[in-house]
């Protein structure tokens, strides 16, 4: 795109992105095209969206089939993609019941909305308040704003939405303070993404589990990062041994068709009847299409089992790097959800890795995170390693 043009864009779009000087035009499997015909190998996956690659054979064959069929119709008229989409979640889930929207924000709002009604529900006048944890992201909505706990993402928010109340993450001693006779619910990530790649600790995360339901507090799992196969499972939660009542799911979801998904227990589900929520483009026809495309692929497929071999070689190389080089901190993964933390500034290693043509991300100021599509190939992988390697070498990193 030429200078010109890019300005002339720029001054039509509100600057709410850091965009990095670089126009994307075209993708398939690992890579992207820019505007001067470069490519890149993405290990961004559309920040964990692209979970099958881009534009994955089996997804774009449905969709074209929709296309020529029905692009949109209201939630007031059945959409059989839409129930079997749904009925494949259920499946495949520890969940009864499916609510489609159209982003993670709008999935975690569902659960906000959910959680409330069934406190009410229950006639839980008192239970008014969701805890979730520090270091948090769930959106960035009203709501999901005040429900992520980091004081970077409420500044020049307030007087944020009130009844959010925030915990230590993986602080045992702090579950204490979850039971106060206010709470209808928590909300957390098992990984937590945007906020430096951290996995709940396994018996922190079991004690919360367990005194949620001692006490009939909802147990929500906000798997919209994690989901759909990320980490080696179809779902995170699996793999952490717990049981939730509510999950949300987005991203991973559709193939970059916009998907969002709210799945709960029936006995939760129930809370929410005609008239209570809804979406005017949730479930639709095109989405429903590619979503559904997308899970039977994942599914049908070796691809989990896939995951878990490659993401045991990365671990294998990542942690030979991280011998070899003092700058690396540590080394956070699960399945292809990989964090690598530096003991400086990450955002030049990105700048690096995009001037050889490879595409990550930063999750917080120190750490590196590395989303490889979940078909990658073991080339692309040990093509990764070796540029890796060569940054470090060529910025000088403390070699061991």
């Amino acid at each position: 795109m030429s200078e010109t043009v890019t300005e002339q864009v720029s001054s039509a779009l509100m600057n709410v992105y850091n965009r990095f000087p670089l126009t994307l035009v075209k993708g398939k499997g690992s890579y992207v095209w820019d505007d001067e015909g470069a490519n890149y190998l993405d290990f961004t996956s559309g920040i964990a969206t692209c979970n099958l690659g881009h534009i994955p054979d089996s997804v774009e064959e449905a969709v074209k089939e929709q296309l020529e069929q029905l692009w949109h119709c209201s939630n007031l008229y059945h959409i059989p993609a839409q129930k079997k989409f749904a009925e494949q979640l259920v499946k495949y889930s520890c969940l009864d019941q499916v609510f489609f929207c159209n982003s993670g924000a709008e999935a975690n709002e569902a659960a906000i909305k959910l959680a409330k009604k069934y406190a009410k529900d229950k006639g839980w006048e008192d239970r008014t308040e969701i805890v979730t944890f520090t270091q948090s992201f769930h959106g960035r909505t009203g709501s999901t704003m005040a429900a992520t706990a980091q004081e970077k993402i409420h500044q020049g928010f307030t007087p944020l939405t009130p009844g959010f109340r925030y915990l230590p993450y993986n602080n045992i001693e702090a579950l204490k303070q979850v039971h106060n006779g206010k709470t209808t619910a928590v909300l957390l990530e098992l990984i937590q993404g945007e906020g430096g790649v951290n996995p709940a600790n396994i018996e922190w995360l079991t004690n919360l589990r367990d005194l949620c339901h001692e006490h009939d507090i909802l147990f929500m799992v906000d798997e919209i990062q994690t989901g759909m196969g990320r980490t080696g499972e179809l779902f995170a939660y699996e793999q952490f041994g717990v049981d939730p009542d509510v999950i949300t799911l987005a991203k991973g979801l559709g193939s970059g068709f916009p998907v969002g998904a709210l799945l709960a227990k029936k006995t939760v589900a129930e809370s929410f009847q005609p008239g209570t929520h809804g979406s005017t483009f949730g479930g639709n026809p095109l989405a429903m299409a590619a979503g559904l495309a997308t899970i039977e692929t994942i599914m049908n497929n070796s691809i989990l089992n896939e995951v878990e071999n490659k993401s045991r070689w990365m671990a294998e190389q990542l942690a030979t790097l991280k011998q070899q080089f003092s700058s690396i901190e540590e080394v956070k993964m699960s399945g292809l959800l990989i964090g690598v933390q530096m003991k400086e500034e990450a955002a030049p290693l990105v700048t690096a890795f995009r001037e050889k043509g490879i595409l990550v991300l930063l999750a917080g100021s120190h750490v590196l995170r590395i989303l490889p599509p979940l078909i990658v190939s073991q080339e692309e992988l040990t093509t990764f390693i070796t540029v890796f390697k060569e940054i470090l070498q060529a910025k000088g990193a403390n070699q061991l």
